[in-house]
């Protein structure tokens, strides 16, 4: 069985597609930039935040970026309690029994540590989940392997060991580049053909399927 399974977590644990469409919105209107549409907005999901800004508008001035930021932590604070995130069908319970088996389960996620401690948390995952890693914990985020290769060294795994899973391409491309098994999920925010052209060693459908391929 493997070792350490390294879950993404925005369309692949908790479905947050409409909370982090509608924040980005709302902050393109206060900030006087053109409203983009939802597959525009989804398509950056699973980047960091700036990197996310830049990549809907690449024209931004680099000295308007942390007025963004600002003004994007504002609305989702605001937002979240209004659009409270669910976790994706069979979640808990899969989480629940790859622990039981002996998985160890964490999380790496190009969103911020607080903001996952804190979701984790609130949907009761994080008895599950054993290490957290954030956007700030790295230097270089998703695509780039660090995420998942300081995951392995600070828990002492090797790269064989491990399955990445996440619903993004970003997110099979970090997994492979740390030399790791990787696992698209097409019920988040891409699709399986999307999820097999990055390299994907395996697509599912369903979050319960992990325990068949583990």
């Amino acid at each position: 069985m493997t070792k350490l399974i390294i879950l993404d977590f925005d369309g692949t644990l908790a479905d947050t597609r409409e909370l982090i469409v509608r924040t980005n919105q709302e902050v393109q209107r206060q900030m006087h930039y053109p409203v983009l549409a939802e597959a525009q907005i989804v398509s950056t999901i699973g980047l960091p935040l700036k990197e996310g800004i830049l990549a809907m508008f690449p024209e931004l001035p680099q000295e308007e970026i942390p007025a963004w930021v600002v003004t994007y932590r504002a609305v989702f604070d605001q937002l979240k309690k209004q659009i409270i995130p669910g976790v994706f069908p069979h979640v808990r319970e899969t989480l629940a029994a790859l622990v039981e088996a002996g998985c160890r389960c964490t999380v790496a996620s190009s969103r911020g540590t607080a903001s996952l401690t804190d979701f984790l948390r609130d949907m009761g995952l994080a008895p599950c989940i054993s290490y957290v890693l954030g956007a700030d914990d790295v230097k270089r985020a998703k695509p780039h392997p660090e995420p998942v290769l300081k995951t392995l060294k600070d828990l002492s795994i090797d790269a064989a060991d491990a399955l990445v899973v996440g619903d993004m391409p970003v997110d099979i491309q970090m997994g492979l580049g740390a030399g790791a098994h990787t696992c698209g999920v097409t019920y988040g925010n891409s699709n399986r053909p999307a999820l097999l052209a990055a390299g994907a060693h395996a697509v599912i459908d369903d979050f319960a399927e992990l325990l068949r391929i583990v």
